[in-house]
């Protein structure tokens, strides 16, 4: 039975005192529940968001990693610094980190290599941009960046994969996908993988979608049969809200 997953992630939000208040919040309110809930703060507050959340069922992750094990690479952060301080889940390859910062599908091959090195599960973000879609090579795009940063695993690789489809058009412009796109494009990308890895390996992953869900949604995307959760942005910085996405299963 394939995992539910809520993850939410900061971005480049909450100082410290905020982080703490808002995990507070989050323990008096998240339920009792068979979703897993995640959350991704700031990397300078991963430690302190870790021992917070110590024996509750909300796990934190990371919001990225570099490549390499160690070494000249001013302001980054390993795979090995983040399992010490109780990190063992990253996202990789969320739109902000390929627009902003450069990076490519090659490049995330190797983050993902680099985290599946040191047995930690990945979050891995993909999606297409508007043009992509009003020119209707959406699919092409999304398979293109499937292909090029994970078909080079193993079957076995995949249990510590979880998919997360961003529709790019759909982040922080407060645009959604329509539950019907949603699920289209989540039943494509379970098919493209179930013919490269099988369909056990196709029907066990989780896949996430990433564009805007918000209270007011939730139900509705959650209850599409190839969606499993979602990837919360903006809706996760405040408590209520991204409880209520927790409760829209």
């Amino acid at each position: 039975m394939r995992r539910k997953i809520v993850a939410g992630n900061w971005k480049m939000n909450n100082d410290l005192s905020e982080t703490e208040a808002l995990l507070n919040d989050l323990i008096a309110q998240v339920p009792n529940t068979d979703v897993n809930v995640m959350v991704a703060p700031t990397s300078v507050n991963l430690f302190q968001a870790f021992n917070v959340l110590k024996g509750h069922n909300i796990e934190v992750i990371a919001q990225n990693m570099h490549q390499e094990a160690k070494g000249a690479y001013t302001g980054e952060v390993s795979a090995n610094m983040l399992k010490s301080v109780g990190v063992n889940t990253v996202i990789l390859g969320h739109s902000e980190r390929r627009a902003y910062f450069g990076e490519t599908d090659e490049l995330l091959a190797k983050k993902v290599d680099a985290a599946l090195a040191n047995d930690m599960q990945i979050v891995f973000c993909f999606g297409e941009e508007l043009e992509d879609r009003k020119s209707e090579n959406h699919f092409a795009v999304v398979e293109s960046q499937l292909k090029n940063a994970l078909f080079h695993l193993n079957a076995t690789d995949w249990k510590n994969i979880i998919l997360a489809y961003e529709p790019v058009w759909a982040i922080g412009t407060g645009e959604t996908a329509s539950p019907e796109q949603a699920q289209e494009m989540h039943a494509f990308i379970r098919k493209t993988i179930s013919e490269k890895f099988g369909n056990e390996t196709g029907n066990e992953l989780s896949i996430l979608y990433g564009g805007s869900v918000k209270p007011a949604n939730a139900t509705e995307i959650f209850a599409k049969e190839d969606v499993d959760g979602g990837l919360i942005g903006g809706a996760a910085l405040k408590a209520a809200d991204f409880v209520a996405i927790i409760n829209a299963f």
